[in-house]
């Protein structure tokens, strides 16, 4: 599958900093991989954070946070800041 457009939503934005969200039955492999969200290379930049919900509706679904690592000449990409949980954390 690729990027949609749809589903990156702005969830706040201050100080030319903005925190997304995106969610998409794509695997997370194919999210984080290289020029996935080069299309939305206008919206990102360096810094901004995505909450990222990969395999949406699937099976076993991935919950992240990713930083937009670089934004050049309309190539994106991303570094995970969080290890994907796919099992509850006990309280």
């Amino acid at each position: 599958m690729a990027y949609s457009s749809k589903t990156l939503s702005v969830l706040g934005y201050a100080n030319g900093f903005t925190l997304w969200h995106y969610s998409t039955p794509d695997p997370a492999g194919a999210v984080y991989g290289p020029d996935y969200f080069n299309a939305a290379a206008e919206m990102l930049r360096t810094g901004d954070f995505i909450l990222a919900n990969s395999g949406a509706g699937g099976a076993s679904p991935q919950h992240s946070v990713v930083v937009v690592a670089s934004n050049e000449h309309g190539q994106v990409s991303l570094a995970d800041l969080t290890p994907a949980v796919t099992e509850p954390v006990a309280a």
